[in-house]
């Protein structure tokens, strides 16, 4: 994808890295200056134009994927298939390390599509990647006021049991901070879970593997507006599993457009079923379905095998003890 973005009208050549990083301009609290430097997080910065009348989607890759894998072959065909502009960020060691600093290219990106787009923006992520907007809105809270809908895909917002028993005795940054009770959950999820101004909708499946139990994905508190929807919800006797619902599941995609369509988060009564019938999302490439599918698998499990593993969490940073 090309590094542009819509300012107004299509400009799709606009160069990120002259973008500022600083968000003094926002005139509100902006939390903890950032540690990464100006340069890594531009470059982490991939977008491309489309209909200015759309609100500009930010995509978040889950755990132990890249962009490309997560939502290349999907999200990012059906986003050009309707010219809605978007953006995906890169996240350091594949999603793998912590999450913490991830979070810092989370900020940047919401910042910065908020300069250039004029107007507040979307986000959509998938496991972590739907969980960590939250760790930016919570600790930098000048990017409330710039994000209107906040979607997660399986979002680990309450951790996982499965990262509990993959960190015997030791596992990744990001693995140690996803376990059910981690000290990056307890910080997380003190206090109100949403905000207000800001539409959250959570999609979940009762047979996902990874985020366990699959409730944990649920929002409750707080004064944002929540939908938590599970996909058989939607569908009846619908279910994936938690790749599958990141990437190509039908439901899942027409919950998210659904809230994407509309104020406020997804609804069922709004929630178009013809996805109901459908095997894939639109965007995905039928022919080529295995090939990619079998892309995003690999990657998860290579980067699971490869990934050094650390024997303890990482230390809760100074902001959020």
């Amino acid at each position: 994808m090309r590094r542009g973005l819509v300012l107004g009208a299509l400009v799709a050549a606009l160069v990120l890295g002259a973008v500022p990083t600083s968000a003094a301009a926002a005139g509100h609290d902006t939390g903890p200056a950032l540690s990464v430097s100006p340069a890594a997080l531009d470059k982490s910065l991939a977008c491309t134009g489309g209909d200015a009348r759309k609100t500009p989607v930010l995509l978040v890759p889950g755990t132990t994927v890249e962009p490309e894998e997560n939502f290349g072959w999907n999200y990012v065909q059906a986003f050009l298939l309707e010219k809605r502009p978007f953006c995906t960020v890169t996240l350091p060691d594949r999603s793998m390390a912590d999450i913490q600093v991830a979070a810092e290219y989370v900020v940047h990106a919401i910042r910065t599509m908020h300069a250039h787009s004029r107007g507040r923006i979307s986000i959509v992520g998938h496991s972590q990647g739907g969980m960590i907007g939250r760790w930016a809105l919570k600790y930098w809270p000048d990017t409330r006021a710039m994000v209107d809908d906040l979607i997660g895909l399986a979002p680990s917002n309450h951790g996982t049991l499965l990262a509990e028993a993959m960190c015997r005795p030791d596992c990744a940054p990001a693995i140690w901070q996803q376990r059910t009770g981690a000290d990056f959950m307890t910080a997380l999820n003190a206090g109100p879970e949403t905000w207000p101004g800001i539409s959250y909708t959570v999609v979940y499946s009762p047979t996902d593997g990874v985020i366990v139990p699959p409730e944990a994905s649920k929002l409750t508190t707080g004064q944002g507006k929540i939908a938590n929807i599970a996909v058989n919800q939607a569908c009846d006797d619908h279910y994936t599993d938690h790749l599958s619902l990141g990437t190509y599941d039908p439901v899942a995609y027409g919950l998210v457009a659904d809230a994407l369509s509309h104020p406020g988060p997804a609804s069922l009564e709004s929630f178009d079923r013809g996805a109901c019938s459908d095997q894939f999302q639109p965007g995905v490439n039928k022919e080529f379905f295995a090939v990619n599918g079998g892309r995003a698998f690999s990657a998860v499990a290579a980067t699971i095998l490869l990934t050094p593993h650390v024997p303890a969490e990482p230390q809760t940073a100074p902001y959020a003890r």
